[in-house]
């Protein structure tokens, strides 16, 4: 049983041209090709937030003005352009083009709690991989792409272009942070204990500045380090732009393995020391609890600001996540 599971994996990491701990740009590069399983086609709520009296399906530097027309029994009185209506002595409307160049933003966690992975992937991988296909989806729909990639040491930022090199260059900046912060990546201790807290807030923070309203952004984190301040400025960008979360999650973080015998293991988060025995019921019980109340928890705060979220497996290839969604199969949908 052990064997097929682990010849399983082995295929899949092949499939995915990945080794599951550190990525490469050519496991990014494959999701080009897969980019029309996600859409990232603005929502009905998005289009209702628009400024003027014309609805949208897209959104970016706002509706452009196209053109005036002669006003039609039906059209809005806030679109009247009295300029030309003065000029001509007529009254005219503003008619406006949809503006399909809007900006995308992948906010991508790669602090010490995501270097983690049980049976698959790294959460840092997976939420790499997710990256990549929201980049691919948003280049293929003319979007611009920008984002900001961090851990606890260091940033990179991009700036939002709407070309395949800016995605590229994009891409290659999120496989040497992630791959570096692997190589780098110790035990936490007392010293750092916080500074993801405050990195995750700092990038936060740069992303709210950078997001002109109207944008898309794509927070992906395993959501560990977040807290009410956290919550209070995704409620602030979530006023002007479209905000979703995805929740990168191994399925150790769900419920404990099961074992058919009695094991204690002995566990640390580099500060304190603990142990969780497998195959005793009560406590596997208690832990799926906990978990429950974690996810619960996220629901509760990002619905205050009605933020779009999902789960993410690191435990499963995520074309078949996709796949499965678009079959009418859940995502792990948390709102």
């Amino acid at each position: 049983m052990a064997a097929t599971t682990m010849q399983a994996v082995e295929q899949d990491l092949a499939t995915l041209q990945s080794n599951g701990v550190s990525v490469g740009m050519q496991e990014l590069l494959r999701y080009k090709a897969l980019a029309h399983m996600l859409s990232i086609t603005p929502s009905s709520r998005s289009a209702s937030q628009l400024a003027g009296g014309e609805r949208s399906l897209f959104k970016g530097r706002g509706m452009e003005f196209d053109e005036a027309r002669h006003y039609q029994a039906g059209d809005d009185i806030r679109s009247i352009d009295w300029r030309v209506t003065a000029r001509t002595g007529k009254t005219h409307t503003k008619i406006f083009r949809e503006e399909r160049e809007r900006p995308v933003f992948v906010f991508v966690d790669m602090s010490e709690s995501m270097h983690f992975g049980t049976q698959l992937l790294f959460k840092s991988v997976q939420a790499a991989h997710m990256a990549a296909l929201i980049s691919w989806a948003a280049v293929g729909r003319g979007d611009k792409l920008g984002g900001i990639v961090f851990n606890e040491h260091s940033d990179i930022e991009s700036k939002p272009r709407a070309q395949t090199k800016n995605a590229l260059h994009f891409l290659n900046n999120l496989a040497k942070l992630q791959s570096a912060s692997v190589q780098q990546d110790k035990p936490v201790s007392s010293s750092t204990v916080g500074k993801n807290h405050s990195g995750f807030l700092t990038a936060l923070r740069r992303m709210h500045y950078l997001a002109k309203p109207g944008s898309l952004i794509h927070i992906i984190s395993d959501g560990y380090d977040l807290q009410e301040e956290h919550f209070s400025l995704m409620g602030d960008i979530s006023r002007h732009c479209e905000l979703k979360v995805t929740f990168v999650q191994d399925p150790f973080e769900r419920a404990l393995p099961q074992a058919y015998d009695t094991q204690t293991l002995s566990v640390t988060d580099g500060i304190i020391r603990g142990s969780l025995t497998l195959g005793d019921q009560k406590q596997s019980h208690r832990y799926q609890e906990q978990q429950s109340l974690r996810l619960e928890y996220l629901k509760t705060e990002l619905a205050k600001s009605r933020v779009q979220a999902r789960l993410v497996s690191a435990g499963t290839v995520l074309d078949r996540q996709l796949i499965a969604r678009n079959r009418g199969f859940e995502m792990g949908v948390l709102l």
